[in-house]
């Protein structure tokens, strides 16, 4: 079997998986930090989860990411953050969010995040910081529960 058909978790992982709909999350990487290896692994779970995912690449600037999540109607934003620059840049994309009228997309950041950062970025209107050590399957189903749950009250 090639590369490109392979799977990279064992048939039937997501199996219990029954999402109200599809939802179409992006996956980006604000700021200059240039390790994309953790997005590119959550992008691919994410997407053999059954959610459809836009990764926007390196070195994107707010409002490059908020213009991607109003193109794509995103319903979830995924932001990974190594550089520390995540109380600066979190709330700038929030700001930015509300501004285009899209306070609406679930925010989740992962990354390395200090436990003194968790509240604060809360209160900036994160729903979930996963840090290392989350598991794909917590993510995937985490993410998955709380758009249904959104969508429910919709």
């Amino acid at each position: 079997m090639g590369f490109w058909t392979q799977k990279p978790y064992p048939r039937g992982l997501y199996a219990e998986t029954r999402m109200k709909r599809t939802y179409r999350v992006v996956v980006a990487k604000p700021g200059l930090d240039g390790h994309d290896r953790g997005a590119k692994v959550i992008a691919r779970a994410l997407r053999d989860a059954g959610f459809e995912v836009v990764y926007t690449g390196l070195h994107q600037t707010p409002e490059q990411i908020v213009q991607a999540v109003i193109q794509e109607d995103a319903d979830a934003l995924g932001l990974s953050l190594l550089s520390g620059a995540h109380l600066v840049l979190v709330p700038r994309i929030v700001d930015l969010l509300k501004s285009a009228g899209r306070e609406d997309v679930l925010l989740v950041v992962g990354g390395i995040i200090p436990d003194d950062d968790l509240a604060p970025l809360a209160r900036a209107g994160v729903a979930r910081v996963f840090t290392p050590g989350a598991s794909l399957v917590e993510i995937g189903s985490w993410l998955e529960s709380a758009l249904d749950s959104k969508e429910h009250a919709l």
